[in-house]
């Protein structure tokens, strides 16, 4: 995981000091968001979509009039049901994530269309079933947690820029990495979100 971060963040750093960048801008943006988790070879049980938010910044690095880089600094409160038999609890989770876009950018009107994808990395902060109050991050005897705070995965974006820098976006993401830790056997869980939000460039 350590690598994955080195890499983004290399990424990240050589975006910024391209010396053939046309321009560099920044913003913020806040997201309603529809999470749950992909299950694999878990027996009777279900995660279902439940409403959460992000609130953060980004930076555009316009390379030309059809192409931009797009890093975003992301914090997220995300919630998911977690069914398992005749049961069900409310999972609830904070997290800061940071994604980097590659983004193609047309005009449109008074305006501009951009879509883009690339990968992302996040980091949890709390996890919890609120049925019992259990953290999921809380280390046993073997060292081990419920779920990994680590995240990694890809997203795609698609949005659209008004003239005067108001932004309407949709983005996607899904995780690559097995967020359970301890008691995993064959079994994995994936994050999966969807949001639709709005920005404001400077």
């Amino acid at each position: 995981m350590k690598k994955i971060v080195v890499t983004l963040a290399v990424i990240f750093g050589l975006s910024i000091t391209q010396s053939n960048a046309q321009s560099i801008s920044g913003g913020i943006k806040a997201d309603a968001n529809l999470s749950n988790f992909l299950l694999s070879d878990m027996n009777n049980v279900e995660s279902n979509m439940k409403f959460g938010a992000s609130l953060g910044g980004f930076m555009k690095i316009d390379f030309s009039e059809t192409f931009a880089l797009q890093p975003e600094l992301l914090f997220h409160y995300k919630s998911s049901e977690m069914k398992l038999g005749g049961g069900a609890t409310d999972y609830e989770y904070w997290s800061a994530e940071i994604p980097i876009y590659a983004m193609g950018q047309f005009t449109a009107g008074n305006g501009r269309f951009y879509v883009g994808i690339g990968p992302y990395v996040g980091l949890g902060f709390s996890a919890k079933y609120k049925t019992g109050d259990i953290d999921l991050y809380e280390k046993n005897d073997n060292d081990e947690s419920a779920m990994n705070r680590w995240d990694f995965g890809g997203g795609a974006i698609v949005g659209y820029e008004f003239g005067g820098g108001i932004q309407i976006n949709a983005s996607y993401k899904i995780g690559f990495l097995d967020m359970m830790d301890a008691g995993r056997d064959n079994a994995s869980m994936n994050t999966n979100t969807i949001s639709l939000g709005i920005g404001y460039r400077f």
